[in-house]
């Protein structure tokens, strides 16, 4: 589904990758891990296309995409969500997450100013298609709440349903838990469990050590831009350069 070949990065003179070569099957749920700085988020930001890598290549479905602009990967089958929130506060929850599959939409501006059916048609089912998610993350009855309005958890799942309405068919998601109780992040793993049953590709990075045992089929740990480990979840686990990347070194 993807692939990421020999990738550099550097923001302000500083190096955020080294070479960094990661492979994402369909199918699959596939974990990034790593401490804070370690490039995880800088990986995201080029496939999606908000950085451009200094070297390396990105394919999606075996087509190159690096460099490409986010509403062109976006348009390719790739949506994310983000660490940080970023919602349309004063927009409601069914128009945020209707903003999604807008960037499908074939009609244009003027076919919305007559409205011919062509738009109606387009319009209908952007509603259905964007309801349907507000469902499915269960936010239906706060469909016509503000953005704004809603609890920090419940506003994570409103980024998760406006991703999952651009129809995409790799979903990106950085940090999903972060802020969710206990509750709402065994809720988010049968939610991610769900999607991949639908026949979603899940990259995701995530601090909750729950969340990415339980979800993952496969995780990469990076650790000052590379890559230093990389398995099935019970390896990972239990690997030394990963214990030693997140606790340190017990000195002799």
């Amino acid at each position: 589904m993807l692939e990421i070949n020999n990738l550099h990065a550097s923001i302000n003179g500083k190096e955020i990758l080294k070479g960094l070569n990661l492979t994402v099957r369909a199918g699959e749920v596939h974990a990034i891990m790593g401490p804070n700085g370690a490039g995880k988020t800088t990986i995201f930001n080029i496939i999606t296309g908000i950085y451009r890598p200094s070297q390396g290549q990105v394919f999606f479905q075996n087509q190159e995409i690096t460099g490409l602009k986010p509403h062109q990967i976006v348009q390719k089958g790739i949506a994310r969500t983000f660490q940080n929130i970023r919602l349309f506060p004063n927009m409601t929850c069914l128009e945020n997450v209707m903003s999604g599959p807008h960037c499908h939409a074939r009609t244009n501006y003027w076919s919305a100013i007559l409205r011919t059916p062509a738009q109606h048609q387009e319009e209908k089912a952007i509603v259905e298609i964007s309801s349907h998610r507000l469902h499915q993350v269960g936010l239906w009855e706060y469909r016509n709440e503000l953005a704004k309005n809603l609890p920090y958890g419940k506003q994570r799942y409103l980024e998760i349903a406006r991703a999952l309405a651009t129809s995409p068919q790799l979903l990106i998601l950085d940090e999903p838990s972060s802020g969710l109780n206990d509750k709402e992040s065994e809720e988010l793993m049968e939610l991610l469990q769900s999607l991949i049953a639908e026949g979603f590709t899940i990259l995701l990075i995530e601090h909750d050590m729950n969340v990415v045992m339980g979800v993952s089929d496969w995780i990469a740990v990076m650790d000052m831009g590379s890559k230093i480990a990389e398995g099935i979840p019970n390896n990972i686990y239990n690997h030394p350069v990963v214990i030693e990347a997140y606790l340190g070194k017990e000195e002799e």
